[in-house]
Formats: structure tokens, sequence, C-alpha cells
């Protein structure tokens, strides 16, 4: 199953064997699940961003933030190039990097501590910083953006703003809350998800689903599951409304 999984994919297995052999596990059950949605072969730019509001400190500390990146590196080695642009948010844009097969271990970590003060919760801003980064890079591909936040932002306006406006561009952002899955700061996050369409947005161009309080205990393939399992429909529709040509 393994090795069909990943026929297509963008980075080998024998690469990330040489380069990153503690992520082996992870490409696997990345691929998987890649060939289980029907990706298999698809090309797409992978972005990360990362909520560095105060209430994020416990997950910066004990290594779940950094974990995550991994996971979303060796999917990005399916669909991209062996690295993944990495924005960090709070109050503003806190700081960007591309975080890269090889040179991945500890690095979410270091990059965190230099970033300094940590802030409130603004999502635009961060919207805003892979868009002008998309579009700098002059791609035509699609693009995953994963948007990890555990909670909704002070700005709730801008956040649909953005989101509706970026529903043109070739960006399907796919939202994980981390923290308590009963606490309201999630219900603005679940009304993103559903915001009309096309009385809103073009497309539908956004997901979301909870990771609960303790992140790392959910399985990969479900977190890839999850991370995936709109992004299939967001594509055809893309397709039919010319936003991915």
């Amino acid at each position: 199953m393994m090795s069909s999984a990943v026929r297509g994919s963008a980075i080998s297995l024998s690469k990330v064997q040489e380069t990153a052999p503690d992520l082996v596990s992870l490409y696997k059950s990345a691929g998987a699940s890649v060939h289980e949605h029907g990706l298999s072969g698809q090309r797409a730019a992978v972005y990360l961003v990362l909520d560095r509001s105060g209430s994020m400190r416990p997950y910066y500390q004990d290594g779940t933030v950094q974990h995550l990146a991994e996971q979303v590196l060796s999917l990005a080695a399916h669909f991209d190039v062996d690295r993944v642009p990495v924005v960090f948010f709070s109050t503003d844009v806190d700081g960007g990097a591309d975080l890269e097969l090889g040179g991945h271990r500890g690095r979410i970590d270091k990059l965190h501590q230099n970033l300094g003060h940590m802030g409130r919760t603004n999502y635009h801003w961060a919207m805003d910083a892979v868009i002008d980064h998309y579009l700098a890079s002059g791609s035509h591909s699609p693009a995953l953006v994963v948007f990890q936040t555990d909670g909704g932002p002070t700005s709730k306006a801008a956040a649909e703003r953005y989101l509706c406006k970026a529903a043109r561009l070739p960006l399907f952002w796919q939202f994980i809350g981390f923290g308590d899955p009963d606490d309201n700061e999630f219900a603005f996050l679940r009304r993103l998800d559903d915001l009309a369409v096309p009385a809103r947005r073009v497309v539908d161009n956004a997901g979301f689903f909870h990771a609960g309080p303790d992140p790392r205990s959910v399985p990969d393939a479900l977190l890839y599951d999850r991370l995936l399992r709109e992004f299939p429909s967001w594509l055809s529709a893309a397709r039919t409304a010319q936003v991915v040509r």
C-alpha cells in the first residue's frame, strides 16, 4: 500500500530517507492519505501559519507546534518542493521563514524563541502575508494553507473580509484549532468555514477541524485525513470557477 501511496510524489522516499530519516514514517502516512483522497501526482504549494498569541506558549514549550510543522513538511513533500514557507502571527505578523527537509529539527522552536513578545490574535495580517508571498512567487499552482490557531481573532470582520477576498486566488485555507473543543472561541472558525457561496465568496475556500487540547495525541493518519478532506472538492470547484487553471 505504501509504495503506491507515494507514487507521483514531488519528493521521493529515497530522498526523505537520505535527508530526513526521522520523517519517513510521517512521509509514508501522509502519502497514504494523499492516495486515498485521489491526490496522487497533484502539485501544490503548502504554507504553514502558526499562532503565537500568549495562550499558545505551552504548545511551543512541549514540542506540539514543532511536531505539527514536521507533519506538514512531510505532507508538502508529496505536493511540492522540500520546503514550506512558515508565517508566525499574533497581534501582527511576528516573522517568517522556510522550513526545509533536513533543516527541520528544532527549527520552529528556535525561530519562535527569537521572535520576542507573544501578543493577541489577528488572522488577517497572516493571511495577507501568505497572499503576498504567493503572488510574489509567480506561481499559478494551487496552494494548501495550513492555518493553526488556539482561538478566534480580535478582528473577526477583517478575517472574514480577507478570506472572501482570497477566494478568487488558488489558495485553500485549512484551519486547525488547538485547545478545548467546547471553547466558544472556535464558534467563529466554524462560521468562517460556512460562509455563503456564492453570496460571500466565489468558492468554498476554507475548512476547519479541531485537534483538541492535546493535538499530539491525534493519530497521524487522522490528522492527514482531516487536512485533506475538503481539499479535493475545493480543487474541483476552483477549476470550474477558473480560480485554478
